[in-house]
């Protein structure tokens, strides 16, 4: 998986709040990394298969880049080996 260009991603800095919850919707083995923002949350699209947990860290890193943070402040706070994840901004660092 190469790096995420900013310039391709939403501006998603407003998430980036102490104890934030930040729901997505997972596509793993998808042609490109994205994320795409509507009414019902964030759906996020990753080149990584679904295995070992590579797609869990490629949206914690995409979703990282997305809100200008480091991806050891996004924790997965629900669904590891399901599509609807839930991660949680913990600030530190």
């Amino acid at each position: 998986m190469g790096k995420p260009k900013r310039k391709n991603l939403p501006d998603l800095s407003d998430l980036a709040i102490t104890g934030a919850k930040i729901a997505v919707k997972v596509t793993p083995k998808a042609a490109a990394n994205g994320i795409i923002q509507s009414e019902t949350g964030l759906k996020v699209t990753v080149t990584c298969v679904p295995e070992n947990g590579k797609a869990t860290e490629a949206v914690r890193s995409l979703l990282a880049k997305a809100m200008g943070v480091a991806s050891s402040n996004l924790e997965l706070h629900q669904g590891a080996t399901s599509r609807n994840k839930v991660f949680v901004y913990t600030g530190r660092g």
